[in-house]
């Protein structure tokens, strides 16, 4: 096919012949390695059946290959300038639709349900590393339907989205990816993979949507808030952190108890944690408080 991306020389001739300026505000940086693409399909594990939503098509190099594998694409592109190119390097596929919008600002649970009755979706994406993290916690916090996301991010990002307690990439991301997803890093890209070439390495991240979290929480977001107060002073201990934490409504004697509770030194850190313990000690803190109150 004459507009078959996935090369240099065909992305260096589109850009050209569009005099495309590329925009550091957007993060764009375009593949040109074939072999990471097939990668990426792989990963997401695209089928005929399948409805896959892209985040920032570029000029549509990833969407031809899914478009060969998937049943429905619908490529979610912000910058206005890619629209024109995309309309040429997408016109042999007719199960393609360009959205240009902010991801961010779209009803993807519509966007779900008009184009694939409500079943789960597929994400894939090759995301800005600047917006990567507001833009995977907002598809599983929204509640859309989803299988697996699978993206192109930061190499130190997807390291950190999959990291376990007590390691230095372990911090408040690893923990809310785990929540709702299963990690897997299933390729590193090299800079030279992409036009231009960015100053880090990349990799590709396959999060596996779970059907249910692996830990009952009776409040998630009273969880969420002590990840982040333990992980915005790394350094303190987990008692002084969530005490210190402004929306965080506990006497010293409640979390010493809660801690103490969880069978827990008095002076650990919140770094040692798992995901089930910031569980339990959000579901301590509750009990305890209401049997307070009760009392």
């Amino acid at each position: 096919m004459e507009n078959k991306l996935g090369n240099p020389q065909k992305t260096i001739e589109i850009i050209q012949k569009y005099q495309f300026a590329f925009q550091k505000k957007f993060g764009q940086n375009f593949l040109i390695d074939s072999r990471v693409l097939d990668k990426i399909i792989g990963a997401a594990g695209v089928t005929k059946d399948d409805m896959v939503l892209e985040i920032g098509p570029g000029i549509g190099t990833m969407t031809q290959c899914l478009a060969e594998s998937a049943r429905q694409v619908v490529a979610v592109e912000i910058d206005r300038n890619l629209i024109p190119i995309l309309e040429e390097t997408l016109k042999d596929y007719n199960n393609v639709t360009v959205i240009n919008e902010d991801i961010l600002k779209l009803d993807i649970k519509e966007l779900a349900l008009r184009y694939n009755e409500g079943r789960p979706i597929k994400v894939v994406a090759n995301l800005p590393y600047y917006i990567t993290t507001p833009i995977i916690m907002g598809l599983f916090e929204s509640g859309v339907p989803i299988d697996n996301i699978t993206v192109m991010v930061q190499k130190e990002v997807a390291e950190r989205m999959q990291a376990g307690p007590g390691t230095k990439d372990y911090g408040a991301l690893s923990l809310a990816v785990q929540y709702y997803a299963q990690p897997y890093i299933a390729a590193n890209v090299p800079p030279n993979c992409f036009i231009p070439r960015p100053g880090v390495g990349s990799a590709v991240i396959r999060l596996t949507r779970h059907e249910k979290p692996p830990v009952e929480v009776t409040d998630p977001g009273l969880m969420f808030d002590l990840i982040r107060a333990s992980f915005n002073q790394r350094r303190k201990t987990l008692q002084n952190s969530i005490n210190n934490a402004q929306n965080l409504n506990f006497t010293k004697e409640q979390v010493a108890a809660a801690i103490a509770e969880l069978g827990l030194p008095a002076a650990v850190r919140g770094e040692t944690l798992t995901l089930e313990q910031f569980a339990q000690l959000a579901n301590t803190l509750i009990e305890n408080k209401k049997l307070e109150t009760d009392n």
